[in-house]
């Protein structure tokens, strides 16, 4: 018996190259920068490709937006989001941008979800023992089986129409529905107003002079592909809470457990590498520097952060102190108001002081960064001169605080309690409320800053 070898030739593997694409991106000040990228890069690989490249140190904050200035709408992309399928909605004439900023509240109801849910807007679909938590709201979210329904009025614009008109809503799993009798949830009430899954939600910034929209609290959904302002379905909510709560519960509804993966583990892009592995340098340097006190007969490793952040501001304050004085000691008889000066304009150099912007401009960049308790930038007063005001975001509201300066024995001081409390320059008066609240409603977290790319 005669045994035969056939030969089986395998077909040759081709492997599967990704086509790359140039995309732009703005920052605050519209500056842009080109990327090359493949077309599975995710909205968190941009931004942690353009933190390296610029050496920003990353605090999980920075986010693309969407930018559609035709419709004068726009979004968070979410970190997950493919960037190239984004752009790919956009019509070819269209002037869309997108930019690169910061957005602390992207992530802040895991964080603080009594500040996003309202036991007014809040209802459940099934019978509950005792009181829920907005933990539990939040968790009922996640769930695939339970999940609480937010109702409340909005303003909704009638289709094909200029006319605005409030109507009760209910949001549900499967969609945005309205009552077609008062406040009545029975079924053959309700008539179905979106859904989420082929439609994006985006924030309305010119609601009132592009769609004649009753307030300032506006958004919308958008079908995914091209299309103009009749494919709007557009909303309007009395205050900003409000808005925030309907917002944050249909990005939970549409895309639940991956916001969560996305916040927990917030490299695990397409390169899968760890934060430890692509952190910029700048952060790694700063991770491995420790507080030490040097004043006992034995140096120690200060432990305590709140300590090592105090120490660290004093020295800061002695160093600048220092050297305010080494600049009038050329034995002028002008060395004192040089110093004054000095330290009336030391704030120019840091990134959250913005020149000369007014009262409705400052309440934007808050707005665009985030409305999380702590969120500030300080500016030129325009009602007098002289003076600064701090503005700040506390409770999803923005506040301003004037900065007065007071003068004496002829230095120049600054205060925002009356003179009780005087700083020598602004960044005195900053560091100060970074640490302690004072008369503020909380302290001082995040500055708003105006990036450049």
């Amino acid at each position: 018996m005669s045994l035969s070898v056939r030969r089986i030739t395998l077909p040759a593997i081709t492997p599967i190259v990704l086509q790359k694409r140039v995309i732009k991106v703005y920052s605050e000040d519209e500056t842009s920068r080109a990327l090359e990228v493949p077309s599975d890069i995710t909205s968190r690989d941009v931004c942690q490709l353009l933190i390296l490249k610029n050496h920003y140190v990353d605090d999980h904050s920075w986010t693309l937006f969407e930018h559609l200035p035709h419709l004068g709408l726009e979004r968070t992309i979410e970190d997950h989001e493919l960037v190239i399928e984004v752009l790919s909605n956009w019509g070819m004439e269209e002037d869309n941008k997108l930019y690169f900023r910061k957005n602390y509240a992207k992530y802040e109801f895991f964080k603080n979800p009594m500040y996003f849910f309202p036991e007014h807007m809040v209802s459940f679909s099934t019978e509950t023992n005792g009181e829920i938590s907005p933990t539990q709201i939040l968790q009922m979210f996640l769930s695939s089986s339970t999940y609480p329904e937010i109702h409340g009025f909005l303003h909704a614009k009638e289709q094909g129409k200029k006319s605005w008109k409030k109507i009760y809503f209910l949001l549900r799993r499967s969609g945005l529905y309205f009552s077609t009798k008062g406040t009545s949830k029975e079924p053959r009430h309700l008539q179905f107003f979106s859904e989420f899954g082929n439609s994006d939600i985006y924030v309305s910034l010119t609601g009132k002079k592009k769609h004649g929209a009753p307030t300032n609290y506006g958004f919308c959904f958008k079908p995914n592909k091209t299309g103009g302002p009749r494919d709007l379905k557009m909303l309007c909510a009395e205050e900003e809470q409000s808005r925030t709560c309907w917002m944050t519960a249909i990005r939970l509804l549409k895309y639940g457990m991956q916001l969560y993966q996305n916040y927990m583990h917030p490299y695990h892009g397409r390169s899968g590498s760890s934060s430890q592995s692509i952190s910029p340098m700048r952060s790694i340097s700063e991770n491995s520097l420790v507080a030490m006190d040097f004043s006992g007969r034995k140096s120690r490793v200060i432990e305590n952060p709140t300590e090592a952040l105090s120490v660290a501001v004093e020295e800061g304050l002695a160093w600048r102190k220092k050297g305010c004085l080494r600049l009038g000691i050329h034995g002028s008889p002008t060395a004192s108001s040089q110093s004054s000066t000095t330290n009336m304009a030391i704030h120019r150099s840091q990134p959250w002081f913005h020149h000369k912007i007014s009262r409705d401009e400052a309440q934007r960049l808050i707005i665009q960064q985030g409305l999380v308790d702590g969120v500030f930038l300080v500016r030129d007063s325009q009602s007098n001169p002289k003076t600064f005001v701090l503005s700040m975001s506390h409770a999803q509201k923005i506040k301003h605080f004037q900065i007065i300066p007071v003068e004496d024995d002829g230095e120049m001081f600054h205060t925002l309690d009356e003179g009780h409390t005087r700083f020598t320059d602004l960044i005195q008066l900053v560091e100060f409320y970074q640490l302690n609240k004072g008369v503020l409603p909380c302290k001082l977290k995040h500055y708003c800053a105006r990036i450049a790319l």
